[in-house]
């Protein structure tokens, strides 16, 4: 049997990925080690509690005891847990660099000191920064605008130094914005979704014409059980959905989805800082045979009509 820690798997890719996994690797054993803030949430994997194969533990990895003693029987870690939501950051940012840069260095280094065989370190594109043209490939500088992004930077730039201090086995997936399942209302297409579904408006920041690149979470589940098995120590590999939108774009998709017009759209103030386009060049990870296996018009129906069968779900987390 092999061992694997997830970081973070109550959360919103965590939790999709733990299933992925379980469904996927009879052989695989999951521990999942997850403090339960806010966006943390178990009825996210309730459908695993009787799993024989699925251990929960509630925890900080800032614990550098509990961390050690969980890192004893650990073949593989999947590195998740973060905090996550800009416009949090930009109202208590210390609390992001407890979590995201302590929090992966005391896993890193228990992780190091247990002799652990592979460390997955999941970051964002948002490390880059905005581009305005063309595309960020994984050897760009980071450029990153808010202190979410600052702290993924640190974290991403210490699990790299591992592997060239100690030549400790890491691996780092850089991620586009997700969508899917049991995303967290506070994100923009499940906070849209479920505000139209509550007769409420959506809150537009500026123009909408900020572009993001969209990849539906089972992609991206994928995709980082595939860098897991075929990447190399010591790289980064970009992970993109190739669905550049804007984002007045998505609620107009939304809006049609939800058969709503364009008065449930209220524009709001900018927040500071925020970045005009997010776009990352990914054949690094084409070239090793992987590429998106979801199109995006189907995979957002998909979620949207999951919101809309969930609502037992979402109206709890929205109280």
């Amino acid at each position: 049997m092999t061992n694997v820690l997830v970081t973070g798997g109550a959360g919103f890719i965590g939790s999709n990925f733990i299933r992925f996994l379980l469904n996927k690797y009879p052989n695989y054993n999951i521990i999942n080690l997850d403090k339960l803030t806010y966006c943390g949430n178990l009825e996210n994997l309730k459908d695993m509690d009787k799993n024989p194969r699925y251990k929960f533990v509630k925890g900080d990895i800032c614990d550098e005891k509990l961390v050690n003693d969980i890192m004893k029987n650990i073949d593989i870690i999947f590195h998740f847990a973060a905090e996550s939501h800009v416009d949090n950051s930009i109202k208590d940012p210390y609390v992001f660099t407890k979590t995201n840069v302590i929090g992966t260095h005391t896993l890193l280094e228990a992780a190091r000191k247990n002799n652990i065989k592979k460390f997955i370190h999941i970051s964002t594109d948002e490390v880059y920064g905005s581009i305005e043209n063309g595309l960020f490939k994984e050897t760009h500088p980071f450029n990153p605008s808010s202190p979410y992004s600052s702290t993924k930077a640190a974290a991403d730039l210490l699990a790299q130094s591992y592997y060239t201090t100690y030549k400790f086995p890491v691996i780092i997936a850089r991620s586009s914005n997700n969508f899917g399942p049991y995303q967290y209302p506070e994100k923009v297409i499940p906070l849209f979704v479920t505000n139209l579904l509550e007769g409420k408006k959506v809150p537009l920041y500026g123009d909408g014409k900020n572009i993001r690149d969209w990849l539906f979470v089972l992609d991206n589940c994928e995709a980082i059980n595939f860098v897991s098995n075929n990447g190399q120590f010591g790289e980064a590999y970009n992970i993109g959905g190739g669905n550049e939108k804007q984002n007045i774009e998505i609620t107009k998709l939304i809006l049609k989805h939800l058969d709503k017009d364009e008065y449930h759209i209220q524009y709001v103030t900018d927040r500071p800082g925020h970045d005009r386009r997010y776009a990352l060049d990914t054949k690094k990870l084409a070239k090793l045979g992987w590429k998106p296996r979801h199109k995006f018009e189907h995979a957002l129906k998909h979620t949207v009509n999951w919101y809309i069968k969930n609502q037992e779900w979402w109206k709890k987390l929205k109280k």
